[in-house]
């Protein structure tokens, strides 16, 4: 058993997140659905309160609350991916799903939930030890939404690359 699970706040839809992430993400699964024993701010005897989920086998928990506690751009979810269809698969699952693009590999789902969509290459090169590969590759990443796996090899190459 896990010694922490992360706690994810939604507005009222934590059963749709849950359902969408394990439906989308192997090794995913929605583990349980509670309902609240008594009435509360954020809904009433009954409701779903708390649903427990899987992502890529890591406990979560979505909680049902009022209006109060957005999500914000400080927290995300990185994703490492190997290839680019899988990089593509998430990437275009979540935005698809009326969620919204943002920078440099993030894209934030309908929930607001943030996430970061994240070729391996890019993270090898970071911790590589290669400055001057890491630097370009970096800079190639920040010229990009979803990010272009080619694209970033190139640049670790030095060869001369154009934004994604």
């Amino acid at each position: 058993m896990n010694k922490t699970t992360m706690c994810l706040w939604y507005k009222g839809d934590a059963e749709e997140a849950a359902n969408f992430y394990a439906a989308t993400f192997p090794d995913s699964k929605v583990v349980a659905v509670h309902t609240a024993p008594g009435d509360s701010p954020g809904g009433k005897t009954g409701d779903v309160l708390t649903v427990e989920f899987t992502l890529f086998g890591s406990p979560f928990v979505g909680l049902n609350g009022p209006d109060i506690f957005p999500q914000t751009e400080a927290f995300s979810i990185q994703v490492h991916t190997e290839t680019q269809d899988e990089t593509d698969r998430y990437w275009n699952a979540i935005v698809g799903n009326g969620g919204a693009e943002s920078v440099c590999g993030w894209c934030k789902d309908k929930w607001g939930v943030n996430w970061q969509i994240t070729p391996r290459v890019l993270t090898d090169v970071m911790a590589s030890g290669d400055k001057e590969a890491a630097k370009r590759a970096f800079e190639a990443m920040m010229a990009m939404k979803k990010i272009d796996i080619a694209t970033v090899e190139a640049a670790i190459r030095g060869e001369k690359v154009g934004a994604a």
